[in-house]
């Protein structure tokens, strides 16, 4: 039995169902406990022809302008679980398993495909463009996890938002199938959950499963049907409900209570598995007004607070959530891979270890801190509402600051 993918979870809410004219992403990344994700900036940027990118495990040839994104990764790896590129699209994705192995042979990571839909794609169709079009070109494989001993390889998902709409994309190999959503609530999980509406598709898709012989092609194409390991596509979504239960109001903050969520599973705290990570994202319908995005960096949404980035020329970057640089010496980036671990903290990540111990001892200081924390992310949370409503066009260099002024501010608490 193929090890079961990490159960991370990702949604988006349109209206009717979310706050006016306002689409709201959010995702839970769960990982390896001990793996520590950091939040990377990476200004726009334009390249010389012929040049390549060195994403994980391969080489690939660069496009001539990438967009600026902020992303949140494992720190060892060059792609992403999720971000956000200037022009208000937003990528996850998901491992998942299906009938057919994934390769262990090194390719593009899921989370390759990531980075590179949010670089090189202006509208979420775009970037669904990108990736199935560099699936078809180097494939997907290579070990998802920063470990010596053993491979663990998926299949992806991938939910890919902009103000307009969201696409699902599930993936097989290089054959995939992908929904188009613009209203409600979605949900993705670890498992496959596109069944018979499909919006696109690759061209062979329907071809290659008749082949395999896993499709009659008289029955209805029901793609979760088809790829899953049996009986594996289950309705995944505990957390769906609870941003139905807004009844047309969800906002940041219903979303960000939805990842925090324990009892119903959206928050993983597993033997294997943690939520490393976490991203929220709004994004107004109309253009006029900023995109904003919410990162935590720290592990557990329930001890971590969310912070407000917005896009806009010469943002300060904020080393106190990046990991440590080990360029060419990074064992990951040597073959054999991963034969040591090294240590990959970041400042934010270990002054949250203090305040977690913490949390753990003493329960009184503990809470007291927690309170004063969740008081700094209401303040944050009200004033990009305020930016979000006012009517006069906000000015680049109240917000440049942004992210890192939340990230000092939180590091100040816990000294």
């Amino acid at each position: 039995r193929m090890a079961a993918a990490p159960p991370s979870y990702c949604f988006v809410a349109f209206p009717p169902c979310s706050r006016d004219g306002l689409v709201v992403f959010g995702k839970n990344s769960a990982r390896p406990r001990d793996e520590v994700q950091e939040v990377v900036y990476f200004a726009a940027a334009t390249h010389d022809p012929g040049s390549k990118v060195e994403c994980t495990y391969i080489e690939i040839e660069q496009v001539p302008k990438t967009h600026a994104v902020v992303l949140s990764r494992p720190s060892w790896l060059w792609g992403a679980e999720m971000g956000a590129n200037e022009h208000g699209v937003c990528v996850a994705n998901e491992a998942v398993v299906t009938r057919e192995p994934a390769s262990e042979s090194e390719a593009l990571l899921g989370m390759d495909l990531v980075r590179l839909g949010l670089e090189r794609g202006a509208t979420a169709k775009e970037a669904l463009d990108v990736i199935v079009a560099l699936l078809e070109e180097h494939g997907q494989g290579g070990n998802y996890y920063e470990d010596g001993s053993s491979c663990h390889t998926f299949q992806s998902a991938f939910l890919i938002v902009d103000r307009n709409e969201a696409w699902i994309l599930e993936t097989s190999g290089k054959y995939w199938a992908a929904e188009k959503i613009t209203e409600g609530v979605k949900c993705i999980c670890n498992q496959l959950s596109l069944t018979t509406k499909i919006d696109a598709e690759h061209p062979e898709l329907r071809n290659y499963v008749r082949s395999q012989g896993w499709w009659n092609g008289d029955s209805d194409f029901n793609f979760s049907e088809v790829f899953s390991l049996a009986d594996d596509h289950l309705a995944c979504c505990s957390g769906k409900e609870s941003l139905e239960k807004q009844g047309g109001d969800v906002s940041a903050q219903a979303m960000i209570d939805v990842l925090r969520d324990k009892d119903s599973g959206v928050c993983v705290d597993s033997e294997s598995f943690l939520t490393t990570s976490s991203i929220v994202s709004v994004l107004p319908q109309d253009p006029s007004f900023p995109c904003v995005h919410y990162f935590t960096g720290t592990p557990d949404p329930s001890r971590s607070i969310f912070k407000p980035f917005i896009f806009v020329d010469d943002v300060k970057l904020v080393p106190k959530v990046q990991s440590p640089s080990f360029g060419n010496d990074d064992p990951a980036k040597k073959i054999p891979r991963f034969q040591e671990k090294p240590d990959r903290r970041h400042e934010l990540y270990k002054a949250h270890e203090w305040a977690r111990s913490l949390l753990e001892n003493d329960q009184d200081k503990g809470q007291k801190l927690m309170r004063i924390m969740l008081e700094l992310e209401k303040q944050g949370l009200e004033a990009m509402e305020d930016i979000l409503t006012r009517t006069e066009v906000l000015d680049p260099a109240e917000v440049v600051d942004l992210f890192y002024d939340c990230v000092d501010t939180e590091l100040k608490f816990f000294k």
